[in-house]
């Protein structure tokens, strides 16, 4: 059987040295020594000022809204996780959908500022698989208006734009490391901004507003990683040469050998440091689509269709149709990307898809 993704796991020998630490230390939670070192090591492996890693990576998503979002409207993309359309909600804000541009399929820029009213507070973006957002138009409108700017960063570990990390980029950037991502702590995500003073105010906001044990600086919630997270987080992050190498082996073999005359593959914005993290390819129609799964998952292989639906037709949310992010959710699968991926079974993926097609 072929997974969509099969999670990336290190000699079992260096995390139970990471875990002996634990035990050691007798201290499994509230940023204990193994949380403290990673976020230390990841600062330095992102070249980033500021970082704060997390249990998921929706928390952030969630804290940067209860800062950000003051119950108004969040201009957002409908071709993203659910977790993005969710976490506004959550927090009681209303999501406000800009379509998508048709090659990247990122937030379309040009089509933000039309959406704009009295009661928008923030714009929320996602970079999608990896691929940044026009991010200097789009900070270019936040000004104009006086709103924030959130990322949804979770595909973008190691991502970089015009020689700067990705997650330089906005006033609050958030990135998953659940075991589907190419780094991961089994579940986890980290929070970053460039504003010190907002930094320390995510801190304070993922501790239940402590600044100290007895000190509360405002409300909060737990965001806390456990050393147990934080030891799988440092036993992955030594392979990540590894990692990005094998992957970037298996979009070659894509790009290289899948039939283009008749589906489209994701365009990689210019100036982008990609890191490898899927391979979704759009066909023609929906029905094409299904034909391809279809003949896949017989020969036992399943990708995944990422990201279905369309945000907008959710049944929780109200939007107004999204012609680009529709057609693209319906006619997009994203094919199988990992460590360890054999040759022969991406010939088999590969000729199946072709045959098809």
């Amino acid at each position: 059987m072929i997974q969509v993704t099969q999670t990336f796991l290190p000699p079992i020998e260096d995390y139970q040295r990471q875990v002996e630490r634990i035990w050691t230390n007798k201290w499994l939670t509230n940023r204990g020594e193994l949380v403290l070192e990673l976020e230390s090591k990841l600062k330095s492996y992102l070249t980033v000022d500021h970082i704060l890693i997390t249990n998921n990576g929706t928390i952030p998503l969630q804290m940067a809204l209860k800062l950000f979002g003051n119950n108004g409207q969040i201009i957002t993309t409908p071709f993203s996780y659910v977790a993005t359309t969710a976490s506004i909600l959550w927090e009681n804000c209303r999501p406000v959908f800009v379509d998508i541009h048709p090659d990247y399929l990122t937030i379309d820029e040009t089509k933000i500022e039309q959406a704009i009213t009295t009661k928008t507070t923030a714009i929320l973006a996602t970079h999608v698989f990896g691929n940044p957002c026009h991010v200097e138009y789009i900070e270019k409108i936040a000004k104009k208006h006086n709103l924030k700017v959130i990322y949804d960063a979770a595909h973008c570990f190691g991502v970089m734009y015009n020689n700067r990390s990705i997650f330089d980029f906005g006033d609050i950037s958030t990135c998953s490391f659940h075991a589907t991502k190419l780094f991961h702590t089994g579940e986890g995500g980290a929070v970053f901004a460039k504003d010190q003073a907002l930094q320390h105010q995510l801190f304070y906001s993922h501790n239940f507003g402590h600044n100290g044990p007895l000190e509360f600086h405002g409300l909060g919630i737990n965001g806390k990683i456990s050393e147990l997270q934080a030891a799988m987080g440092l036993a992955v992050l030594p392979y990540m040469k590894d990692i990005l190498l094998d992957r970037k082996r298996v979009v070659e073999f894509y790009t290289n050998t899948l039939d283009f005359s008749k589906i489209k593959k994701l365009k990689i914005r210019e100036n982008t440091e990609w890191n490898y993290s899927y391979f979704p390819v759009i066909f023609e129609n929906e029905a094409t689509l299904l034909k391809v799964q279809k003949a896949l998952n017989e020969a036992a292989i399943f990708p995944r269709r990422y990201f279905y639906p369309s945000l907008n037709t959710l049944d929780f949310v109200t939007g107004e149709t999204m012609p680009f992010s529709e057609n693209v959710a319906k006619c997009i699968l994203c094919l199988p990307l990992y460590v360890g991926l054999l040759e022969a079974d991406l010939n088999k993926i590969v000729t199946l898809i072709n045959q098809t097609v």
